[in-house]
């Protein structure tokens, strides 16, 4: 399921990044690797607040949606 799927305060693994070449080498230099596990900080309005490897990340809801996650 997409990133924007997740409620905020739970957490999940990432499981699939959909895209071009630009938006994945973005996403993984960002941190957003296959297997990573992420905590959804903020999910309402705007942009999706991320915790991932010891520090928080702001996407926009268009690139989350290119995230495929599993919930945990």
């Amino acid at each position: 399921m997409p990133l924007t799927f997740i409620l905020s305060g739970k957490n999940c693994r990432i499981s699939n990044i959909e895209g071009g070449d630009a938006l994945r080498k973005k996403l993984m230099e960002m941190g957003f690797n296959t297997g990573a596990k992420v905590e959804i900080v903020k999910n309402d309005v705007g942009p999706l607040i991320i915790g991932i490897g010891g520090s928080r990340v702001a996407i926009g809801r268009g690139m989350a949606q290119k995230i495929s996650v599993e919930a945990q």
